[in-house]
């Protein structure tokens, strides 16, 4: 696949990350002007923290959400311009990476969560751990056992998008009581379950496919 094969119109939202010069990893928004195939991918000039500047030949990874995945691609930016707009120049890529996204795509991540048996009449809450996550459902690590399957739970945790701060809160149905790892026995976790979400609220769910394309984001950079 080509850059040009994706068929994004003008002013579609681009995310660059890079280093600065310390080391820390950098992410700015950008949208997109145009390309000339084979040579260059257009894109504004992102907005910068004070301090922050950007240089010929930096090196970036450049991602876009599609319709039923995320793009990816590595570049490098070749120059800098004022007219007609501020704009960058970045270096075709010579390759495309590319992730389709399906509701059973986990990721792996260790969330803080709050978790409560919205089926007992004891609705004292649990502090656990989200070891994976897909946009239908998650497994969740708790350090004694909080229901049964079939049981409804409520999760609500704190989530990162980017530079985004967001609450997250699910209704979800135990589905399963899970075989613990070798690592969940180490540390001492003794109920495993894989949980399936019931969520039918669109904001809550805009935040989990927030959350859950981010973090499948870090991963295929890393992987770059």
């Amino acid at each position: 696949m080509n850059f040009e094969d994706l068929r994004l119109p003008y002013g579609y939202p681009v995310q660059l990350e890079t280093r600065s010069a310390g080391g820390q990893p950098q992410r700015l928004s950008c949208r997109l002007l145009g390309c000339l195939p084979g040579q260059w991918v257009l894109v504004t000039q992102p907005r910068l923290a004070t301090g922050t500047r950007l240089r010929s030949g930096q090196k970036m990874v450049a991602r876009m959400m599609v319709a039923n995945g995320i793009s990816l691609f590595a570049c490098a930016i070749e120059n800098a311009a004022t007219v007609p707009v501020p704009m960058l120049c970045l270096s075709y890529p010579k390759a495309m990476n590319f992730k389709p996204i399906r509701g059973a795509t986990r990721v792996d991540v260790q969330l803080p969560v709050d978790v409560v048996n919205s089926t007992s009449l004891n609705d004292m809450g649990m502090q656990g751990m989200v070891a994976d996550i897909s946009l239908s459902g998650a497994r969740v690590e708790m350090i004694e056992p909080i229901g049964d399957i079939g049981d409804g739970l409520t999760l609500a945790a704190a989530v990162s998008i980017g530079r985004l701060e967001r609450r997250l809160c699910l209704k979800a149905v135990i589905r399963s009581r899970i075989e613990r790892s070798t690592r969940e026995y180490a540390e001492n976790l003794p109920a495993v379950y894989g949980i399936e979400f019931t969520e039918d609220d669109d904001d809550n769910l805009l935040v989990l496919h927030g959350y859950v394309f981010s973090e499948l984001a870090k991963t295929l950079h890393a992987s770059l």
